[in-house]
Parts: structure tokens; sequence; C-alpha cells
């Protein structure tokens, strides 16, 4: 029976596999739209916790690379890996600012007004106190391990899948995210008082 014999009788269709689509966008370029259905919150996601703001102009960017790379998809990495992996490559052209945003909010995070209330304020100001501290802990990190971490943290990748993202082996990712959380973690260490 074809899909559209299946949904005319109210029996639920099944999506084709992203590379399927993929396939048959090269031809059929209207096949590639369900892909960014599929996959832009957690593309945006992750970018919005990198960049900030231009996280849509960089989401736009992602899929209109991954649109005319598509071609050259390779299977083996998966779609969601790959997108993750061109939407890394795009923010390596924006790391400065990246690096300047991690470094305000480390700067400017205490400015924030606390809301009313004694341990609303308290809490809020322990997060706020976290927050610098983490931002802070990230501008440190050399970009290779910063995005190797955020990969792992925010995309939710395996090791594989960001090593063929980003074109390294396993056990460079598996050194660099060992690195930059034994870095995160010194940095977030706080010095009990003797």
């Amino acid at each position: 029976m074809h899909r559209a014999q299946a949904h005319e009788r109210g029996q639920p269709t099944a999506r084709p596999p992203d590379d399927d689509l993929i396939r048959d966008s090269v031809t059929t370029p209207d096949r590639f739209a369900p892909l960014f259905d599929r996959h832009a919150v957690a593309v945006h996601r992750y970018l919005a916790r990198r960049i900030g703001p231009p996280a849509d102009d960089l989401l736009a960017e992602t899929f209109l690379v991954a649109f005319r790379q598509r071609a050259g998809y390779r299977p083996d990495v998966g779609v969601r890996p790959w997108l993750f992996g061109i939407a890394t490559n795009l923010l390596r052209r924006h790391v400065r600012s990246e690096e300047r945003r991690y470094r305000a909010l480390a700067r400017f995070a205490a400015d924030e007004p606390a809301p009313p209330g004694v341990e609303d304020a308290i809490d809020r100001l322990d997060a706020q106190a976290l927050r610098r501290d983490l931002a802070s802990a990230l501008a440190s990190l050399h970009r290779r391990d910063r995005d190797v971490l955020l990969l792992t943290a925010w995309a939710d990748l395996s090791y594989e899948q960001i090593a063929a993202v980003l074109d390294v082996p396993v056990g460079t990712v598996r050194s660099r995210l060992h690195r930059a959380r034994r870095l995160t973690r010194l940095a977030l260490t706080v010095e009990e008082p003797t």
C-alpha cells in the first residue's frame, strides 16, 4: 500500500529515514524540507546556548550549507551529527563573538535584578555566581576542548559522533573532553575557608 493510500484510510504513515530524504533531495530538492522540521529545534537550542541571539542566523546558515552540501553527505556519520558538525564549523567563524559573550557573562551576570523575597534572592545570587563562574570557565577553555564539551553536554552527541563531526579520532575526543571537564571542574571548585 502506498503512503497516500495509507493516509487516506487513516492509517499512520511511516516517516522516511533522514538518509533517504537527503539522497532523494539531490534530485528533488523539496525532499530536504522535512529535515529542517525534524532537527531545527535541537540545532537551534545548541547554537543559542553557544552564541546567543545570532543563533537564528546561524541556524538558517547551517541548513543552507547542509542543503548545498547534501550531495556529499556521508551516511556513516548520521544526519543529526552532520548538522551539528556544520553548526559547529559555522560557530568557529563566530568564536570571537562567543568568547566575548562568555567573558561578558562572567563580568555582568551578577548585575541582574534579584526577585522579591529573601530566599529567592539568595537562590538567585547563588545561581548567578555559578553562571558567572561557568561562563568564565567556558571562556577560558581552548576552542577545540570547548567544542567537544558543548557537543557532549548540549547536543548530546556520542564520542563517535563527535569524532565524525570534528574529523578527529575517538581518542582525541575522549582526551579533549577529559581535559575540558577537568579544567571546568577546577575553575568551579570553591575553596573552603580553613
